[in-house]
Order: structure tokens, then C-alpha cells, then sequence
């Protein structure tokens, strides 16, 4: 076995030498050198032409992403083929693009640029110094201007074996021929792409990184699903079978993809179920970062990355506990009125989960049932945004059900926000592996969150910025957003005649502030898997299924799930700074532009957003 403290070094040296190299390596046709400029309009131009070298060079180690944004047109077309290296070349390679352009981005003269330009240049220099910093690490998944924290490169809810089948189905395009012969080229490269995480899999073990049992046979279970799919062709071969039927494509689409599919990639997953069961014969029960080498350090890294702050585990302990305190607090008259009065307000909303007014028929009844209440409160929720916003914009908006064959190790839901070009709507992906996941009263909030005003009504305005701002995302103004969100359906009147739903709201809430607790107790304080079980089911009263669930999440993301609730107060705090300050002249409709027009960012750039805008509403 390797001494995991030399490959440790040995991989932070090569990184930090990326940040002080003066022949630093960029990919092959990118210019390099800073661009000068001797007027503003000219300094604003080179640093736009900046900005867009700034997204391609990171496109291209992404090829997916330039998919998703629904970029991969035109010269870069070419990116449709491609899926990237995911083996530790490729994470180096990438490195070393991100250490190239840092440099270039912080040599720029800004003095002449405007403040949303200036804005762009600062989230890159953060977003790239924070992921070099988690590049240097020696072991995991690192995001770049992303939210996914994960030490394991393979496990029940990382790694290519769920990512790929899903992201080829909902952000590959099929409208001609050559999307399809794109489609063909990206499952060739399947196998390669499993090879490289195998690579770092094994990397990993031999420094002693082994993830807990309990993910383990979570990751097992559903990568033997996957291989069961693949092996009779399942998934990824339906979907360019449908959708070159449903464009009239004619080809033998299903017996190529198949013969890709059935084989080499059968053989690739294989593999790498057999390094996960490899490791389930080594594996302990310990489930925090606390328990792994070096897992202090990793630890506190990916706090930086998921709040953009410097806050220590025990500081986002204690307030975790706090902020629990006072939504109890709201919640505790509201429970009364509803003649629920027994045991804290966690508690009770146990016993209100059993109310049969508030559930949904079980199996594909309910499911339809489910899906048609998400699209009428999205109707709802649309219909109330020149109340919050002085330009709304009207995205599209899909509600779909989560893969099966993806749903036992997937979030309760999530969404993503429509393609830059319009190609794509927005999407709000819904977990209804069991109706019984969900309440009425829950799929409300929900709604605000995922889709409007969260992430898909955020990533609107996103979209409008440069690219680089569409592909650079922090987990802190992402989900602080979408918490914050959540508060504005609530300050707009959605649950004004339904006080159980406002209890649904303010269960969101209380959620999010446990994961504060207990992520921070499963990571830095020593706390047991069951031990953080029971507290989240017993304060949250959320069942003990979707609880176990969202504990081995945070044991898979270390440090995502506390930007949320840190996010959403900072943008509270400065909502009143700029309420405060500005007195009559306040408008929560320009406000809330500031925000979302700034784009996503890390919170220290927010504020100095909402500072400016103070300034200029004050003038």
C-alpha cells in the first residue's frame, strides 16, 4: 500500500506548482496572453472576450455541461461527442487549465470595466481559487463552479454509472442524424469515462480511503441495477431508440448502441462493481470525513466550498441549533390551533404526516396525482412574480419523475434551469419512487423552491449573463436562494389559507437548519449514523426512510447540505441592511433584482452587489 501522506504531497506539489508556473498549460488553440486595452469600451470588450475564453476552456473538459446549457452549437458543436476525462489525467489536466486562466483573470486591468464585468471577474477568481484548493486535496470529486462535495468518486449517489444514463436522455439533443452519431460517439466513450473513476477508485483505497459499509451496499445495490439495465440495453439505448423514432432518424440506432452498450460497457461497470464490493469487505461503519485520512483538512475545505465562508464545523453547529430553536418556535402556535399539542414540534408533525387529508393514492394513481399539483401550484406561484420582481422573466417549466432505476439514492427532488438558447425547459425532477414520500402540504414549498422563484426562475436570469456565469455556480447562493424562496411564497400569500401548508414551510426550514446540525456532528463531533437519524426524524418529523436517505447524502457530500440555510440568512441579513438603510426609498422588487441580476455568486460578492445597489437607489 502506498503511504497515502506521500501521495498526499505528491499531488498538492503538482497542483502548486500549477499556480506559480510561468508556462502554464491551457488547451491547444486558447489564447494566453492578457489583453491589453486602451479605452473603456475597449477594456470592457477584451475582458467579455476573456470571460467567453474563460467558459470554453472549462467546457472543454466538461463536454456535458456545454449539453446541459445547450452551447455545444456552431464551432463547438464538436463537444457534442464528447463526455471528458474522468480518470486523475484528466482531473490534473483540468487543474492546470483553472491555474492558467486564475492567473489571467487576476492580471486583467479592471479598471475601466463595468460593475456587472467586474462582478464576473471576481466570482471566477473565486470559484477557481476554491476549486484549486480542492484539486490539491489527494483524493475525490471536485467541483468546479458546482455544489457536489464528494470524497468517493464512485458511490450510491456520485459517479458516471447514474449521472451518464440521465444527463445523455435529458441534455443530449436528437434532431437530426448528426446528434445521433453524437450520441453513438458519447456511448463509446462510456466505457473510458468508467475507467478513469475505476482509477481513482483504487487511488483511494490504497491511501485507505474506503467508504462507510452502509454507502457501500447502497452503491452496490443500485450499480447492480445499472449493470442489469446494461446488459440487456435498458436506458441509454431506449432513449436514442425513441427519439430517433419520434424525429422520423432513420438508422440501426438500437443494434449499434446495443452492441456498445451490452458489451463494453457491461464489462466497465462490472469492474467497477467489483472494486466496490473490494471495499465493502474493508469497510468500517465510521461515517464522517473525521474517520477518513486527512479528513479534517478535506472537511473544512468543503465547508468553504458549499458556504463561500470561513466558518468553522462548531460555528455552523451552534447555529444550526439556533435557527432550529426559532422555527420551532413559529411552528409551536400553528400545531396548537390544529389540536396537535403533544411533544416538540418535530414530533407533532409525525403524527400530522398521518392525516390521510394530506396524502396522495399510492402507486401510479398517486404519482399523476402528485405531478398535476406540482404544475398548478407552478401556475400559481408564476402568476405572483411582478409582485417580487421588477422584470420577470417566464421560463418553461417541466415536472418530471426522477429515473427508477435512479430513485432509491436520489434526493427528494431537485431542478435545473432551462438551456441557454431556450432549447430546453426548465426542470423539476421529483423522487415518487413511493407517493408516500410526500404531503400535500410539503410539495407546496417544494415548488418554490425547485421552480419558481428557486432554481429554475434564478437560472433565468443567470442565463442572461456571460456564459462563464451560467457554467459557475456556488451551493450557497444556489440553495440559499431557493431557501429564500421558499419565504417569498410565503410573504406573496401562498399559504395564507392553508395554515398546514405554512407548517409545510416552515418544516422546510426546520430541515434545512438540522442539516447544519447534523452534518457538522457527522463530520467534525464524532456522531453516529443512527445517532443523526434520530435527531433529524425526531426534530424534522420527516419520515425515518426520506431521513435515512438525506443522512448517507450528507455522508456522500460532505459540507453540501449546510449552504443552504447559511446562504439563505445571509441574503435575509442583507435584505434588511438595504431595508434598513434605504427606509421609504426600500422596494423588495428592486431588491430582489439586485440579487438574482448579480448572478450567482459567492456571498461576499453578493454583498458588495447589494451594496451598490444601496448606493444607487439612495443617490
Amino acid at each position: 500500500m502506498k503511504n497515502p501522506i506521500d501521495a498526499s504531497l505528491s499531488r498538492r506539489q503538482f497542483i502548486g506548482a500549477l499556480g506559480t508556473s510561468t508556462a502554464l498549460t491551457v488547451l491547444p488553440g486558447c489564447a494566453t496572453g492578457t489583453i491589453a486595452s486602451t479605452t473603456p469600451a475597449a477594456g470592457e470588450a477584451a475582458g467579455q472576450a476573456l470571460l467567453d475564453d474563460f467558459a470554453w476552456n472549462l467546457l472543454r473538459h466538461e463536454p456535458l455541461r456545454a449539453s446541459s446549457l445547450g452551447v455545444d452549437t456552431g464551432e463547438y458543436a464538436y463537444l457534442r461527442s464528447q463526455l471528458g476525462d474522468a480518470s486523475q489525467a484528466g482531473q490534473d489536466a483540468k487543474a492546470a487549465t483553472l491555474a492558467a486562466d486564475l492567473e489571467r483573470a487576476r492580471a486583467f486591468p479592471k479598471g475601466g470595466l463595468d460593475p456587472a464585468t467586474r462582478t464576473s471577474f471576481e466570482v471566477v477568481e473565486s470559484a477557481y481559487e476554491t476549486a484549486l484548493e480542492g484539486l490539491a486535496l489527494p483524493y475525490g470529486d471536485i467541483p468546479v463552479g458546482s455544489w457536489r462535495t464528494a470524497p468517493y468518486p464512485v458511490i450510491q449517489n456520485v459517479g458516471a454509472y447514474i449521472d451518464l444514463p440521465r444527463a445523455l436522455d435529458s441534455d443530449h439533443p436528437i434532431r437530426d442524424e448528426a446528434d445521433a452519431e453524437a450520441y453513438i460517439a458519447r456511448l463509446e466513450e462510456i466505457p473510458g469515462v468508467l475507467q478513469g473513476e475505476l482509477e481513482r477508485m483504487r487511488a483511494g483505497r490504497e491511501m485507505g480511503v474506503v467508504p462507510p459499509d452502509f454507502l457501500l451496499d447502497r452503491a452496490l445495490d443500485q450499480m447492480q441495477r445499472q449493470l442489469t439495465d446494461a446488459m440487456q440495453g435498458g436506458s441509454l439505448v431506449e432513449s436514442l431508440v425513441r427519439r430517433t423514432a419520434e424525429e422520423g432518424i432513420a438508422g440501426s440506432w438500437q443494434e449499434r448502441a446495443n452492441a456498445i452498450v451490452t458489451t463494453d460497457v457491461a464489462v466497465a461497470l462490472e469492474r467497477q462493481l467489483a472494486e466496490l464490493r473490494l471495499q465493502r469487505g474493508m469497510a468500517g461503519s465510521a461515517p464522517g470525513m473525521d474517520a477518513q485520512p486527512e479528513g479534517g483538512e478535506w472537511y473544512r475545505w468543503s465547508l468553504k466550498s458549499s458556504t463561500t465562508t470561513n466558518m468553522s464545523p462548531a460555528e455552523i453547529h451552534q447555529l444550526g441549533m439556533d435557527t432550529l430553536a426559532d422555527i420551532h418556535s413559529e411552528m409551536d402556535p400553528i400545531l396548537r390551533d390544529l389540536g396537535y399539542t403533544e411533544g416538540n414540534p418535530g414530533q407533532r408533525m409525525i403524527q400530522l404526516s398521518q392525516d390521510d387529508r394530506f396524502k396522495f393514492a399510492e402507486g401510479d394513481e398517486g404519482r399523476a396525482q402528485i405531478i398535476s399539483f406540482l404544475e398548478d401550484r407552478i401556475e400559481w406561484i408564476r402568476g405572483e412574480m411582478p409582485r417580487a420582481f421588477a422584470r420577470v422573466v417566464d421560463p418553461a417549466v417541466q415536472v418530471k419523475r426522477i429515473p427508477p432505476n435512479e430513485e432509491l439514492g436520489a434526493p427528494t427532488a431537485y431542478g435545473g434551469a432551462p438551456a441557454v438558447d431556450g432549447s430546453r425547459p426548465g426542470t423539476f425532477w421529483i423522487n415518487l419512487r413511493d407517493t408516500d414520500l410526500h404531503r400535500t402540504y410539503d410539495l407546496v414549498t417544494l415548488t418554490h423552491h425547485e421552480a419558481i422563484p428557486g432554481h429554475v426562475w434564478e437560472g433565468e436570469y443567470s442565463n442572461q449573463l456571460p456564459l462563464i456565469r451560467a457554467i459557475l455556480a456556488f451551493n450557497a447562493f444556489s440553495e440559499g436562494w431557493a431557501l429564500y424562496a421558499e419565504q417569498l411564497g410565503d410573504e406573496l400569500g401562498a399559504y395564507s389559507d392553508n395554515p398546514a401548508w405554512r407548517l409545510g414551510y416552515h418544516q422546510a426550514a426546520a430541515y434545512r437548519a438540522i442539516r447544519l446540525v447534523v452534518d457538522t456532528g457527522l463530520h467534525a463531533q464524532g456522531w453516529g449514523r443512527q445517532q443523526a437519524i434520530d435527531y433529524f426524524h425526531t426534530n424534522s418529523g420527516v419520515g425515518v426512510a426520506e431521513t435515512t436517505n438525506e443522512i448517507d447524502r450528507y455522508c456522500s457530500w460532505p459540507g453540501q447540505a449546510t449552504g443552504y440555510m447559511v446562504g439563505k440568512l445571509e441574503i435575509l441579513r442583507q435584505r434588511e441592511m438595504a431595508r434598513t438603510s434605504l427606509g421609504r426609498r426600500y422596494d423588495l422588487r428592486n431588491f430582489n433584482m439586485a440579487v438574482v441580476e448579480g448572478g450567482n455568486a459567492p456571498l461576499d460578492v453578493l454583498a458588495a452587489n447589494v451594496a451598490r445597489y444601496v448606493r444607487s437607489a439612495g443617490d
